[in-house]
């Protein structure tokens, strides 16, 4: 690294797991960063007029130059998006406590967010897209390696704006109106077979808190999976329906209330093979259960954490092929 490089330290958290974090996972945060930034990214090569073409856009925070035309783009917990508008990022966002996006299966180098934005640096991106979870002064530091563009507050709890969004920031809105074409289509004709399998039948989505040993209940206000009842037209538990908050922590005197027909149900962190979620689905094996119909009737479905603790435009899709999968014979 270059000797003039200015050294710069600052916490880099977000909302951990819980009830009310509008962007990125709602198990994971950022942590401590050292950054040691030079005063210009490394191997600079003359460009293309196409390449050096810039535009002004405007962002959370303002108006940001940004190229016109990017081709190494890092979009921070945004890589869903990108990669469905045919983009491969540069790096892929990872947090040492929660992981990755896996089902996206990227074969990028992992960008750290508890480490220093070196890491970044080092692959050069010439754009980078951030989401809620970056401040203004989180936003600095990202602008010292690449133009940044934050996302606006008003989008973050919507996966159609938000891609269209990064389209637009990728200078390619028209790919974003194919996809989106798709997806409802795709939905549309989802939703009709799972209301022919299951009708009015009641859903439940659980999520496996191994760490402080709590199953949690999802509502329908919930950014990640509330989609299934709005979108997919499943009809939630009484209990989920009138839930107000996100999420709420089940107490053992209220599992046999539950009444769900269906069981979705997901670790927060790993995957099934990890002994620590094998033991803790046993609790869904404990007497408490035992009278519930999904329980009786053997619709338990296990999910894959990291698309089920997404709200993005892939893995709200992967969504729809699991349910597909599992409620429709």
């Amino acid at each position: 690294m270059a000797g003039t490089a200015l050294i710069l330290g600052m916490m880099m958290g977000i909302v951990a797991c819980g009830a009310n974090s509008p962007s990125s996972p709602e198990a994971a945060g950022q942590g401590n960063a050292a950054n040691a930034l030079p005063s210009a990214a490394p191997g600079s090569t003359a460009k293309s007029d196409k390449e050096s073409a810039t535009r002004i856009v405007t962002d959370e925070f303002g108006e940001v130059e940004i190229p016109a035309h990017p081709q190494r783009v890092a979009g921070m917990y945004l890589e869903d998006y990108l990669t469905a508008l045919g983009v491969t990022p540069v790096v892929q966002w990872y947090h040492p406590s929660w992981g990755k996006q896996d089902y996206l299966n990227l074969s990028v180098p992992q960008f750290d967010i508890t480490g220093s934005l070196e890491a970044l640096l080092d692959q050069n991106p010439d754009l980078i897209i951030v989401d809620g979870a970056v401040d203004a002064a989180k936003y600095e530091l990202y602008s010292k390696i690449a133009p940044t563009y934050r996302l606006k507050e008003n989008i973050l709890q919507d996966s159609t704006e938000i891609l269209k969004a990064v389209a637009d920031v990728m200078n390619i809105p028209d790919k974003a109106d194919s996809v989106l074409a798709e997806y409802e289509q795709k939905a549309a004709d989802g939703k009709a077979k799972l209301q022919q399998a299951v009708g009015q039948e009641k859903v439940a989505v659980l999520r496996l808190n191994v760490a402080d040993k709590s199953i949690a209940l999802f509502g329908v206000k919930n950014r990640l999976t509330g989609l299934i009842y709005d979108q997919f037209g499943l009809e939630p538990i009484p209990m989920a329906a009138e839930m107000t908050e996100y999420q709420s922590a089940l107490s053992e005197e209220v599992v046999p209330e539950l009444a769900a027909d269906h069981i979705i149900v997901f670790p927060a962190n790993g995957t099934w093979e990890d002994p620590e979620n094998q033991e803790a689905y046993k609790t869904l094996e404990g007497p408490l259960w035992k009278n519930i119909p999904a329980i009786q009737n053997g619709n338990v479905y296990k999910m894959e954490r990291s698309h089920w603790q997404s709200g993005a435009i892939t893995a709200n899709s992967m969504k729809l092929d699991d349910l597909l999968k599992y409620m429709v014979k």
